[in-house]
């Protein structure tokens, strides 16, 4: 099995690269240490499955899951988060992961996990994390509502991370117009006024580590 393993972190990722590589039927053939990298990487390797943190630059890896899902709708993806919260879950569930892992669990259920997700089995790791998916899987419209659209939270990450509109422009392959466009639209929906509003708002939803 040809893995994917993306964390900004160096160390955690050579710790999750570790672990898997002991594995005899997986094998490491990729890293990346932001989102837009993994999904570079994804789509050059073509990996069986991408294990991606939840908390990278320039894409979330929620963000890149929902790209690498588009772009290459066969290569599985698990999400690892240090997140024990029900909005991140439906999130990575709604962009297209097979899994959900906590951190803290890693060193026990990452192995497990990556089996499972790549026989298309769904993996999470607890009884009520199962119990809100199994719910919002009969009713869509009970998981947490998100009032911006997936290529407006890549734009209001890569603004909280004081990228230009022109550097916006070429991560998300949009024209400086466009982005433009983007911008003045998050902060009418928003009903902000300025791009320090816009960044304290990134980072209370966790696009962006304060």
């Amino acid at each position: 099995m040809k893995l994917l393993v993306a964390d900004d972190h160096g160390v955690v990722r050579g710790g999750l690269r570790l672990l898997l590589d002991r594995q005899p039927d997986m094998e490491v053939v990729a890293e990346a240490a932001d989102g837009a990298e993994a999904v570079a990487q994804a789509l050059r390797h073509r990996p069986d499955l991408c294990v991606l943190d939840v908390s990278m630059p320039k894409l979330t890896g929620l963000q890149a899951t929902r790209e690498i899902k588009a772009q290459a709708p066969a290569v599985h993806v698990l999400v690892l988060s240090m997140h024990d919260d029900e909005r991140y879950l439906f999130e990575a569930l709604k962009a297209g992961a097979g899994g959900y892992v906590l951190k803290t669990e890693a060193d026990h259920d990452l192995v497990d996990a990556v089996r499972a997700v790549s026989r298309g089995e769904p993996f999470l790791t607890s009884a009520g994390q199962r119990r809100l998916v199994r719910e919002w899987l009969a009713d869509p419209g009970s998981g947490p509502s998100e009032p911006l659209s997936p290529r407006e939270q890549e734009v209001l990450k890569l603004i909280a991370e004081a990228h230009t509109n022109r550097e916006i422009g070429a991560i998300l392959h949009l024209s400086e117009k466009t982005v433009e466009s983007h911008r003045g639209n998050l902060l009418r929906k928003l009903g902000m006024r300025d791009r320090v509003e816009l960044v304290r708002y990134a980072i209370r939803r966790g696009l962006v580590e304060p």
